[in-house]
Protein backbone atom coordinates (compact mmCIF):
# COMPACT_ATOMS: atom_id res chain seq x y z
CA UNK A 1 0.00 0.00 0.00
CA UNK A 2 1.18 3.43 -1.55
CA UNK A 3 2.20 6.13 1.74
CA UNK A 4 0.11 9.33 0.81
CA UNK A 5 2.37 11.45 -1.51
CA UNK A 6 1.33 14.70 0.00
CA UNK A 7 3.55 14.67 3.04
CA UNK A 8 6.28 16.87 2.80
CA UNK A 9 9.76 15.22 3.16
CA UNK A 10 12.16 17.12 5.42
CA UNK A 11 15.77 16.16 4.55
CA UNK A 12 18.93 17.52 6.78
CA UNK A 13 21.74 18.13 4.52
CA UNK A 14 24.83 20.12 4.56
CA UNK A 15 24.92 23.82 3.76
CA UNK A 16 25.16 24.55 -0.14
CA UNK A 17 27.65 27.46 -1.77
CA UNK A 18 29.14 28.30 -5.28
CA UNK A 19 25.12 27.86 -6.81
CA UNK A 20 24.54 24.58 -5.24
CA UNK A 21 22.27 23.89 -2.46
CA UNK A 22 24.53 21.41 -1.18
CA UNK A 23 28.69 21.15 -1.13
CA UNK A 24 28.14 17.73 -0.19
CA UNK A 25 27.87 14.53 -2.88
CA UNK A 26 25.57 12.59 -0.76
CA UNK A 27 23.34 15.39 0.24
CA UNK A 28 22.95 16.37 -3.26
CA UNK A 29 22.42 12.73 -4.46
CA UNK A 30 19.63 12.33 -1.60
CA UNK A 31 17.87 15.69 -2.87
CA UNK A 32 17.88 15.57 -6.17
CA UNK A 33 16.28 11.91 -6.24
CA UNK A 34 13.34 13.02 -4.13
CA UNK A 35 13.25 16.66 -6.95
CA UNK A 36 12.97 13.99 -9.61
CA UNK A 37 10.55 11.61 -7.79
CA UNK A 38 8.31 15.05 -7.85
CA UNK A 39 7.80 14.64 -3.81
CA UNK A 40 7.66 17.48 -1.61
CA UNK A 41 10.73 18.40 0.05
CA UNK A 42 11.53 20.66 3.15
CA UNK A 43 15.38 21.52 3.33
CA UNK A 44 17.12 21.99 6.39
CA UNK A 45 20.52 22.98 5.50
CA UNK A 46 23.17 23.20 8.44
CA UNK A 47 26.64 22.89 8.98
CA UNK A 48 27.06 20.64 12.39
CA UNK A 49 26.72 16.87 12.04
CA UNK A 50 27.22 16.08 15.56
CA UNK A 51 23.20 15.89 16.31
CA UNK A 52 22.54 13.62 13.07
CA UNK A 53 22.24 10.03 13.64
CA UNK A 54 26.11 8.85 13.32
CA UNK A 55 27.30 11.94 13.07
CA UNK A 56 26.44 12.03 9.39
CA UNK A 57 24.29 13.83 7.05
CA UNK A 58 22.02 13.47 5.10
CA UNK A 59 19.58 12.18 7.01
CA UNK A 60 15.74 12.48 6.11
CA UNK A 61 13.62 13.01 9.18
CA UNK A 62 10.28 10.80 9.13
CA UNK A 63 7.65 10.19 11.76
CA UNK A 64 8.40 6.80 12.62
CA UNK A 65 12.47 6.49 11.67
CA UNK A 66 15.32 8.37 9.86
CA UNK A 67 16.84 7.18 6.55
CA UNK A 68 20.30 7.85 6.17
CA UNK A 69 21.44 5.69 3.44
CA UNK A 70 20.74 6.14 -0.15
CA UNK A 71 19.53 2.53 -0.57
CA UNK A 72 16.56 3.02 1.82
CA UNK A 73 16.11 6.14 0.37
CA UNK A 74 15.20 4.40 -2.98
CA UNK A 75 13.20 2.02 -0.94
CA UNK A 76 11.06 4.19 0.63
CA UNK A 77 10.45 6.45 -2.74
CA UNK A 78 9.66 3.00 -4.48
CA UNK A 79 6.93 2.45 -1.42
CA UNK A 80 5.25 6.01 -2.37
CA UNK A 81 4.85 4.84 -5.84
CA UNK A 82 6.92 7.53 -6.90
CA UNK A 83 9.99 5.96 -8.11
CA UNK A 84 11.52 8.14 -10.73
CA UNK A 85 13.09 4.77 -12.67
CA UNK A 86 9.04 3.37 -13.03
CA UNK A 87 8.68 2.10 -16.41
CA UNK A 88 12.85 1.59 -17.22
CA UNK A 89 13.74 -1.64 -18.66
CA UNK A 90 15.47 -4.22 -17.81
CA UNK A 91 18.64 -3.12 -19.72
CA UNK A 92 18.59 0.28 -18.63
CA UNK A 93 17.57 -0.85 -14.95
CA UNK A 94 21.41 -2.72 -15.99
CA UNK A 95 23.16 0.23 -17.12
CA UNK A 96 22.09 1.97 -13.89
CA UNK A 97 23.54 0.15 -11.49
CA UNK A 98 26.93 -0.17 -14.29
CA UNK A 99 27.30 3.35 -14.58
CA UNK A 100 26.86 3.58 -10.64
CA UNK A 101 29.33 1.39 -9.57
CA UNK A 102 31.75 3.21 -12.63
CA UNK A 103 31.37 6.25 -10.70
CA UNK A 104 31.79 4.75 -7.20
CA UNK A 105 34.78 2.48 -8.12
CA UNK A 106 36.43 5.38 -10.48
CA UNK A 107 35.12 8.69 -9.80
CA UNK A 108 34.61 9.20 -6.60
CA UNK A 109 38.30 8.77 -5.26
CA UNK A 110 39.26 11.14 -7.61
CA UNK A 111 36.87 13.27 -5.66
CA UNK A 112 38.32 12.66 -2.42
CA UNK A 113 41.45 13.47 -3.65
CA UNK A 114 41.20 16.59 -5.18
CA UNK A 115 39.03 17.71 -2.16
CA UNK A 116 41.48 16.59 0.95
CA UNK A 117 44.33 15.27 -0.65
CA UNK A 118 45.75 17.72 -2.88
CA UNK A 119 47.56 20.38 -0.89
CA UNK A 120 46.43 23.55 -3.24
CA UNK A 121 42.61 22.46 -2.52
CA UNK A 122 42.73 21.08 0.74
CA UNK A 123 44.59 23.75 2.13
CA UNK A 124 43.27 26.23 -0.12
CA UNK A 125 39.79 25.66 -0.45
CA UNK A 126 38.25 22.67 1.34
CA UNK A 127 39.69 22.78 4.63
CA UNK A 128 38.40 26.58 5.02
CA UNK A 129 35.43 26.17 3.82
CA UNK A 130 34.43 23.60 6.52
CA UNK A 131 36.11 24.78 9.44
CA UNK A 132 34.13 28.19 9.04
CA UNK A 133 31.41 26.50 8.07
CA UNK A 134 30.86 24.31 10.88
CA UNK A 135 30.35 25.63 14.60
CA UNK A 136 33.20 25.66 17.25
CA UNK A 137 34.50 23.30 19.09
CA UNK A 138 32.99 21.19 15.93
CA UNK A 139 35.24 22.57 13.37
CA UNK A 140 38.16 21.52 15.22
CA UNK A 141 37.61 17.49 14.80
CA UNK A 142 35.62 17.04 11.64
CA UNK A 143 37.68 18.63 8.29
CA UNK A 144 40.60 16.46 9.69
CA UNK A 145 37.95 13.63 10.21
CA UNK A 146 37.55 14.04 6.48
CA UNK A 147 40.53 14.48 5.65
CA UNK A 148 41.81 10.99 7.22
CA UNK A 149 39.37 9.48 5.85
CA UNK A 150 40.21 10.26 2.37
CA UNK A 151 44.12 9.11 2.90
CA UNK A 152 42.94 6.09 4.53
CA UNK A 153 40.82 5.18 1.53
CA UNK A 154 43.53 6.16 -1.18
CA UNK A 155 46.11 3.86 0.62
CA UNK A 156 43.78 1.10 0.69
CA UNK A 157 42.98 0.99 -2.53
CA UNK A 158 46.44 1.27 -4.23
CA UNK A 159 48.34 0.00 -1.54
CA UNK A 160 50.48 -1.53 -4.28
CA UNK A 161 51.54 1.85 -5.80
CA UNK A 162 54.86 3.19 -3.90
CA UNK A 163 55.29 6.45 -4.75
CA UNK A 164 52.71 9.48 -4.44
CA UNK A 165 53.22 10.83 -7.43
CA UNK A 166 51.97 7.77 -9.30
CA UNK A 167 48.88 7.31 -7.23
CA UNK A 168 47.88 10.58 -8.13
CA UNK A 169 48.96 10.02 -11.80
CA UNK A 170 46.24 6.62 -11.39
CA UNK A 171 43.71 8.55 -9.48
CA UNK A 172 43.22 11.38 -12.10
CA UNK A 173 43.27 9.22 -14.78
CA UNK A 174 40.77 6.56 -14.03
CA UNK A 175 38.63 10.04 -13.06
CA UNK A 176 39.22 11.40 -16.69
CA UNK A 177 38.32 7.55 -18.83
CA UNK A 178 35.26 7.43 -16.30
CA UNK A 179 34.18 11.09 -17.01
CA UNK A 180 34.86 10.44 -20.67
CA UNK A 181 32.45 7.31 -20.56
CA UNK A 182 29.45 9.23 -19.07
CA UNK A 183 29.98 11.76 -21.83
CA UNK A 184 29.84 9.60 -24.97
CA UNK A 185 26.96 7.85 -23.32
CA UNK A 186 25.00 10.91 -22.33
CA UNK A 187 25.78 12.20 -26.05
CA UNK A 188 23.17 15.17 -27.17
CA UNK A 189 20.49 13.63 -24.57
CA UNK A 190 19.39 15.87 -21.38
CA UNK A 191 19.22 13.03 -19.53
CA UNK A 192 20.67 10.01 -19.76
CA UNK A 193 17.77 7.69 -20.88
CA UNK A 194 16.13 11.06 -22.85
CA UNK A 195 13.70 14.25 -22.09
CA UNK A 196 13.19 12.81 -17.92
CA UNK A 197 15.16 12.09 -15.83
CA UNK A 198 15.82 9.16 -13.73
CA UNK A 199 18.12 7.82 -10.49
CA UNK A 200 21.07 7.38 -12.74
CA UNK A 201 20.89 11.29 -13.45
CA UNK A 202 20.66 12.54 -10.01
CA UNK A 203 23.63 10.34 -9.05
CA UNK A 204 25.69 11.83 -11.71
CA UNK A 205 24.88 15.69 -10.90
CA UNK A 206 26.05 14.80 -7.12
CA UNK A 207 29.59 13.62 -8.53
CA UNK A 208 29.90 15.90 -11.27
CA UNK A 209 28.18 18.96 -9.88
CA UNK A 210 30.29 19.99 -6.64
CA UNK A 211 33.95 19.30 -9.35
CA UNK A 212 32.42 21.38 -11.61
CA UNK A 213 31.62 23.89 -9.57
CA UNK A 214 34.10 24.54 -6.39
CA UNK A 215 36.51 27.20 -6.51
CA UNK A 216 39.41 24.47 -6.95
CA UNK A 217 43.25 26.23 -7.51
CA UNK A 218 44.37 23.03 -8.75
CA UNK A 219 42.00 22.36 -11.57
CA UNK A 220 43.32 19.42 -13.76
CA UNK A 221 40.33 17.22 -13.66
CA UNK A 222 37.83 20.31 -13.21
CA UNK A 223 39.22 21.38 -16.70
CA UNK A 224 38.97 17.30 -17.94
CA UNK A 225 35.45 17.92 -17.08
CA UNK A 226 35.00 21.60 -18.81
CA UNK A 227 36.46 19.67 -21.80
CA UNK A 228 33.09 17.43 -21.62
CA UNK A 229 30.52 20.67 -23.11
CA UNK A 230 27.49 18.08 -22.80
CA UNK A 231 28.12 17.05 -19.37
CA UNK A 232 29.02 21.12 -17.93
CA UNK A 233 25.38 21.35 -19.33
CA UNK A 234 23.72 18.52 -18.01
CA UNK A 235 25.10 19.88 -14.41
CA UNK A 236 23.68 23.49 -15.31
CA UNK A 237 20.62 21.84 -16.62
CA UNK A 238 19.55 20.17 -13.14
CA UNK A 239 21.03 23.22 -11.35
CA UNK A 240 18.56 25.88 -12.88
CA UNK A 241 15.93 23.81 -13.47
CA UNK A 242 15.66 22.72 -9.70
CA UNK A 243 17.45 24.41 -7.82
CA UNK A 244 17.28 28.11 -9.85
CA UNK A 245 17.17 30.20 -6.84
CA UNK A 246 20.49 28.54 -5.97
CA UNK A 247 21.97 29.04 -9.19
CA UNK A 248 21.10 32.55 -9.96
CA UNK A 249 21.45 33.97 -6.14
CA UNK A 250 25.13 32.93 -7.11
CA UNK A 251 25.29 33.93 -10.52
CA UNK A 252 24.48 37.34 -9.45
CA UNK A 253 26.49 37.76 -6.66
CA UNK A 254 29.20 36.62 -8.42
CA UNK A 255 27.93 39.68 -11.21
CA UNK A 256 28.39 41.96 -8.39
CA UNK A 257 31.16 41.06 -6.93
CA UNK A 258 32.80 41.60 -10.79
CA UNK A 259 31.08 44.91 -11.02
CA UNK A 260 32.58 45.87 -7.77
CA UNK A 261 36.54 44.65 -8.74
CA UNK A 262 35.87 46.39 -12.29
CA UNK A 263 35.02 49.76 -10.46
CA UNK A 264 38.10 49.04 -8.31
CA UNK A 265 40.73 48.21 -10.93
CA UNK A 266 39.48 51.77 -12.70
CA UNK A 267 40.16 53.79 -9.54
CA UNK A 268 43.57 52.63 -9.24
CA UNK A 269 45.58 54.78 -11.14
CA UNK A 270 43.82 57.60 -9.71
CA UNK A 271 44.28 56.02 -6.28
CA UNK A 272 48.08 55.80 -7.08
CA UNK A 273 48.18 59.20 -8.48
CA UNK A 274 46.70 60.97 -5.08
CA UNK A 275 49.10 58.45 -2.85
CA UNK A 276 51.94 59.75 -5.01
CA UNK A 277 51.39 63.75 -4.33
CA UNK A 278 49.77 63.04 -1.14
CA UNK A 279 53.60 61.91 0.12
CA UNK A 280 55.33 64.31 -1.94
CA UNK A 281 53.37 67.48 -0.69
CA UNK A 282 53.89 65.82 2.93
CA UNK A 283 57.53 65.22 1.78
CA UNK A 284 57.81 69.28 1.34
CA UNK A 285 55.88 70.19 4.24
CA UNK A 286 57.92 68.26 6.39
CA UNK A 287 61.13 70.02 5.05
CA UNK A 288 59.56 73.31 4.81
CA UNK A 289 59.02 72.79 8.24
CA UNK A 290 62.69 71.80 9.10
CA UNK A 291 64.13 74.55 7.60
CA UNK A 292 61.65 77.29 9.23
CA UNK A 293 62.04 75.35 13.16
CA UNK A 294 65.91 75.48 12.31
CA UNK A 295 66.33 71.69 12.14
CA UNK A 296 67.86 71.45 8.32
CA UNK A 297 70.62 74.60 8.04
CA UNK A 298 71.30 75.96 4.20
CA UNK A 299 75.06 76.34 4.18
CA UNK A 300 75.76 80.24 2.52
CA UNK A 301 77.02 78.25 -0.77
CA UNK A 302 73.83 76.64 -1.15
CA UNK A 303 71.75 79.57 -0.24
CA UNK A 304 73.66 81.02 -3.18
CA UNK A 305 72.17 77.66 -5.40
CA UNK A 306 68.61 78.24 -4.76
CA UNK A 307 69.08 82.34 -5.51
CA UNK A 308 70.81 81.82 -8.39
CA UNK A 309 69.67 78.38 -10.05
CA UNK A 310 70.54 74.31 -10.26
CA UNK A 311 73.68 75.60 -12.93
CA UNK A 312 75.29 76.99 -10.32
CA UNK A 313 75.56 74.49 -7.47
CA UNK A 314 79.10 74.43 -6.11
CA UNK A 315 80.84 70.72 -5.93
CA UNK A 316 81.96 70.86 -2.73
CA UNK A 317 78.78 72.36 -1.00
CA UNK A 318 77.53 69.95 1.82
CA UNK A 319 73.88 69.85 3.49
CA UNK A 320 74.31 69.92 7.42
CA UNK A 321 71.56 68.30 9.42
CA UNK A 322 71.27 69.93 12.69
CA UNK A 323 70.14 67.83 15.30
CA UNK A 324 68.87 67.90 18.95
CA UNK A 325 72.08 68.33 20.73
CA UNK A 326 70.04 66.88 23.53
CA UNK A 327 69.29 63.62 22.28
CA UNK A 328 71.96 62.95 19.25
CA UNK A 329 75.20 64.87 20.36
CA UNK A 330 76.65 64.92 16.95
CA UNK A 331 76.31 66.87 13.78
CA UNK A 332 75.29 64.99 10.61
CA UNK A 333 76.92 66.07 7.06
CA UNK A 334 75.01 64.01 3.91
CA UNK A 335 77.20 65.02 1.15
CA UNK A 336 75.02 64.90 -2.20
Amino acid sequence: MSVNTRTKLKLDVWKGDWGLPSIDLDCLRFMTYIKFSGLELEVNATSNPFWAPDGKLPVLRLNTKNITKYEDLVQYITSRDSNPDHGLSNKQQGEIEAFTSLMKEKLYPALQYVCWIDAKNSNGVIRPWYSKAIPFPFSFYYPGQMATNAQEMITTLYENIELDKDIEAKVYSDAQKCLTTLSVRLGDNDFMFGAHPTSIDATMFAFLAPLLKAPLQNVSLQNHLKACPNLHHFVSRINQRYYSKDYYDYENKRKEEAKSQQHKDSEFPHKTRNQLLAVLFAAIAMFSYALHAGIVEIPNGWKFWFNQGFDLVPSDIHLMLLWDWKKMPRKIEIIP
